[in-house]
């Protein structure tokens, strides 16, 4: 199935990705802002508002719906909770693909399937469990994705963090036992354009191949864009006692039974 496909958060990160795969795929893509639109978000929607979904979604009469949009910062509990809930309230009967994260695993058990519950740790990871909750229970037909860091494009947030690091624009470290699995953003986006073409309901764990400690991952990402690994600072939880997520890693043996799309792991595709 093609047809109209909503994007929530079209100005995002991600949001701009599905945008563009999307076009290409043979979709008619529609992105939303809030506070300013762009090239792939030209229709404004605030998901905390029930009304204004309910008005946008008349509007545009999307084919598919991908929940991409969350909130300004990770206490914005209103966008990413509720609004979740909002936006499934309002697709009912709309194929719903919601974005969440591992997040919202405290790592303790490392290794997470699509039946793991979730244990966070910290407030955004509590918001996003809550908003996993909400649209499984007002959409059990909805496909509800569980992904990692998100980078590859060289706008992804620890792409940005790792070249303001080096360049000593902004203090802190790259931690070398925080660990997951990062997913190319195109690998994301077309597994969940494949997913909004789709009938596949319930959890599915779409990230990486390779499970890679962040500070690792900034060596890749230096290594790409010909900067200095060596200048990136390095820390560990451990010493720092800091009550994060360690070691969480996304199974796949799910996603490669039902995708198509191959995740690539970032060794790949982080390769100069």
């Amino acid at each position: 199935m093609t047809g109209r496909v909503l994007i929530t958060g079209g100005s995002g990160s991600l949001g701009r990705r599905v945008f563009a795969r999307a076009a290409v795929a043979g979709w008619e893509p529609v992105g939303t802002y809030l506070a300013a639109p762009a090239p792939t978000a030209e229709v404004r929607l605030d998901i905390r508002d029930p009304d204004d979904l309910r008005r946008v979604l008349a509007d545009v009469r999307p084919d598919a719906i991908v929940h991409t949009a969350s909130g300004r910062d990770r206490n914005d509990w209103p966008s990413t909770a509720d609004g979740a809930a909002h936006v499934a309230m309002a697709a009912r009967g709309i194929r719903l693909v919601h974005v969440s994260s591992d997040a919202i695993f405290s790592g303790r058990d490392v290794h997470y399937d699509e039946s793991a519950l979730p244990d966070p740790v910290y407030r955004y990871g509590a918001a996003k469990a809550a908003a996993e909750t909400a649209v499984r229970a007002i959409d059990p037909s909805a496909a509800v994705v569980r992904t990692s860091l998100i980078l590859g494009d060289g706008n992804g947030a620890h792409e940005l963090l790792t070249r303001e690091l080096i360049a000593g624009r902004v203090e802190g470290a790259l931690f070398t036992d925080e660990i997951r699995k990062p997913v190319h953003v195109d690998d994301l986006a077309d597994a969940l354009l494949e997913l909004a073409s789709g009938d596949f309901a319930g959890v599915l764990n779409v990230a990486g191949a390779d499970a890679v400690s962040r500070y690792d991952l900034g060596v890749l990402v230096a290594h790409r864009d010909g900067l200095d690994p060596a200048a990136i600072p390095s820390a560990s939880l451990a010493a720092l006692g800091l009550q994060r997520p360690g070691d969480v890693r996304l199974v796949l043996d799910r996603a490669k039974q039902v995708l198509r799309t191959r995740l690539r792991g970032a060794n790949e595709f982080l390769a100069r």
